[in-house]
């Protein structure tokens, strides 16, 4: 199901708690509503639609992909640049990101899996990421 982007920035930079398989539906209606908005978004937390949990859709180079509980645990090469985000209204606002992360997460089965990613999935992870931490751009 299609939901409502938040836009409070109170909500928003609230900590979401971990996701557990009773958040499966979150998961099925981040994943809609990050499909109805791929024009202007490539990724969402559950907190922009109004659930603090954390759990993560985003664009991996053209397939989408769903994490629960995801944490970096190892980041190298760090850059600047700017974002904007679909529950902010405004200009892209400047960032410091990390052009190559190695991230621990769990799959809708809930196993554990590793996985380093690179450039733009990297940069889309550790928004959202941030998104799960109450941090805004």
């Amino acid at each position: 199901m299609i939901r409502e982007i938040v836009h409070d920035p109170v909500f928003l930079a609230m900590k979401s708690a971990p996701a557990t398989p009773e958040d499966l539906q979150t998961a099925a209606d981040l994943l809609d509503t990050l499909t109805a908005n791929r024009e202007t978004c490539v990724g969402m937390a559950a907190n922009m639609i109004g659930v603090l949990k954390r759990i993560i859709v985003f664009d991996n180079g053209g397939s989408y992909m769903t994490m629960f509980n995801p944490e970096i645990i190892k980041c190298g090469k760090p850059y600047s640049t700017s974002e904007g985000c679909l529950s902010l209204i405004g200009e892209p606002r400047p960032v410091r990101r990390y052009a190559s992360i190695k991230v621990r997460w769990q799959t809708e089965s809930f196993e554990t899996r590793i996985k380093t990613f690179t450039e733009r999935p990297a940069q889309i992870i550790q928004h959202e990421i941030d998104h799960c931490n109450g941090i805004l751009i």
